[in-house]
């Protein structure tokens, strides 16, 4: 079966898809609202929308390669707009399903003479229709505000045997910057890069995913990033979206991309990590502090840790960059390694979210992909960071996981 043919198998199981949800969402307003008596304007409004948004999702289906290369604003304006219907949509038709279940059951178990008078509407029905309309809310502030709603988390990091020079020191980390997504939006971004500097760290690390997938996408932002500075230097390594695999491209073409990236790297005035170390000295202790290429579980897996390591003291206290928390869990965590602490980044926190700390609530369609998907994570003694994500891919918003910048103190245990 050629690609073609299995891109229209999966256009149209997904189209199938679409028109039922369309189709329950539907029903569900007749059953609320009466729209076709009281509300005939809403009728008409509402099978425009859903006629362009069918329109608009063949078109995206065939055009998605071309658009990801040469015009991601499309990109982003369609992922925009197919998410942030769909999704009320999604919850109206599921409100409707437990509707006419709860019909059905209520049938069956009354007599006949009884039946008419079962109610059409409950709370059920409303209680979805709120949702749903909170849901749309939280989409338009997530791809206006939130997206931009930059938020410094400040955590302490216990290290066993932590040299008391070391006690102290200051890591700030952003990661996944995907400056494609921005399409040169300056402004607000530049924002969040006065933040990162107000914190004037010890050591500055980015852990990777610079771009969406083309060099070009950083290269308005170069000067802006360059002015971040650090007691210590600033760091940083590749993630999987950093090797210009996600197009059709020649090999040379590739290998081109991968090359300006890595020097954009270091006119940011970033030293980048390729399975390599740098020592760190501070008030007379030194710290190790590694980076490695991506290696995730299902993604591309170029990191070579122990090449990373190699003439390295492991009695020294050991900071690895490595951009999927995967990596930790497969090479490091139960002392594969001697690293005390890893600081990743890659899944974004899938961008939306809800995390309540004092009410123990951290809640992320990311833990459906990723045991370890935001914040510290500890076990025996080696620690894991991963890090929210600075920029956006795919949907163009954030809601309830603001865009992080993380300062991380390393203290004695």
């Amino acid at each position: 079966m050629s690609s073609l043919v299995r891109v229209m198998w999966l256009a149209l199981f997904i189209l199938g898809i679409i028109l039922l949800i369309e189709w329950g969402a539907w029903q569900n307003m007749l059953r609320m609202w009466s729209v076709h008596a009281r509300f005939p304007s809403i009728r008409r409004g509402w099978f425009i929308i859903s006629a362009v948004q069918l329109v608009w999702f063949g078109i995206y289906v065939f055009r998605w390669s071309f658009w990801r290369e040469h015009q991601p604003q499309y990109l982003l304006v369609t992922h925009a707009v197919l998410i942030s219907l769909l999704v009320p949509k999604l919850w109206l038709a599921g409100t409707e399903l437990l509707e006419g279940l709860r019909h059905a059951v209520q049938w069956i178990l009354t007599s006949p003479d009884e039946r008419p008078g079962i109610p059409r509407r409950t709370f059920i029905t409303w209680s979805g229709q709120a949702a749903a309309g909170f849901l749309l809310g939280s989409f338009s502030y997530g791809m206006t505000r939130g997206r931009y709603g930059y938020h410094v988390r400040r955590l302490e990091v216990p290290m066993a045997d932590l040299p008391a020079g070391l006690d102290g020191l200051r890591i700030v980390q952003i990661s996944d910057a995907h400056l494609g997504s921005f399409l040169n939006d300056f402004g607000p971004v530049e924002r969040g890069l006065e933040m990162i500097q107000s914190l004037k760290p010890d050591i500055l690390v980015f852990t990777g995913d610079l771009v969406n997938d083309h060099s070009d996408e950083a290269e308005p932002w170069i000067g802006r990033f360059a002015k971040l500075q650090a007691k210590y230097g600033k760091f940083s390594i590749l993630g999987n979206h950093d090797y210009a695999d996600y197009a059709r491209r020649s090999d040379g073409d590739r290998e081109a991309i991968r090359k300006r990236i890595r020097e954009i790297h270091g006119e940011m005035g970033f030293d980048l990590l390729m399975d390599e170390h740098r020592v760190i000295e501070h008030d007379g202790a030194q710290l190790l502090l590694a980076g490695v290429q991506t290696w995730g579980r299902g993604f591309r897996q170029s990191g070579d840790l122990e090449g990373a390591l190699e003439g390295a003291d492991p009695q020294m206290p050991t900071v690895l960059l490595s951009h999927d928390p995967t990596h930790w869990e497969d090479r490091v965590m139960g002392g594969k390694a001697p690293v005390e602490l890893t600081l990743s980044g890659h899944t974004h926190g899938m961008q939306m979210g809800l995390e309540l700390p004092s009410l123990g609530i951290k809640i992320s369609p990311s833990q459906l992909r990723y045991k370890r998907w935001g914040g510290l994570y500890s076990e025996s003694g080696q620690h894991l960071h991963v890090n929210r994500g600075f920029g956006l891919l795919g949907f163009p918003g954030r809601i309830g996981m603001p865009p992080e910048i993380t300062e991380l103190t390393l203290r004695t245990a």
